[in-house]
């Protein structure tokens, strides 16, 4: 008689304890899958870019939009819809003094296209437009 009682106190008190074991190998496997997909996410979208004789320019901090041949706008590597490119940069300047943005435009897309997006990056309040094109191969 005397177990059957110590059994019925333990089943009525709460368990206090976690198990952290199922936790530590679900956070395991996350970081293992993060690890492995960290360097894919660097290489960014593919743009054919039209060859120039154009001085080198060190960028530093700047934003860089742009164009893929199927169309897309990307801004700093980040897809957004065209109409709401103009919105995304006013968010992202603010009340900067100096507004400077870089396009580079797959050399496929239609130039008319190519001035859509300036024309949304003038009404965004962009003083300076630069344009990034792929260097002549020297002889």
């Amino acid at each position: 008689m005397r177990r059957i009682s110590r059994y019925k106190n333990r089943i009525n008190q709460s368990l206090s304890e976690i198990n952290v074991t199922p936790l530590v190998d679900v956070m395991l496997v996350l970081l293992i899958i993060f690890m492995v997909t960290a360097p894919m996410m660097k290489s960014g979208m593919k743009v054919n870019l039209p060859q120039a004789e154009a001085k080198e320019i060190k960028k530093v901090n700047d934003v860089v939009i742009s164009i893929t041949k199927s169309r897309y706008i990307y801004v700093n590597k980040t897809n957004v819809n065209v109409k709401l490119l103009k919105n995304t940069l006013i968010n992202m300047f603010g009340n900067r003094k100096n507004k400077v943005v870089f396009l580079e435009a797959d050399s496929s897309v239609p130039y008319g296209y190519v001035v859509f997006v300036l024309d949304e990056i003038k009404k965004a309040g962009i003083e300076k437009v630069g344009v990034i094109v792929r260097p002549k191969k020297k002889r």
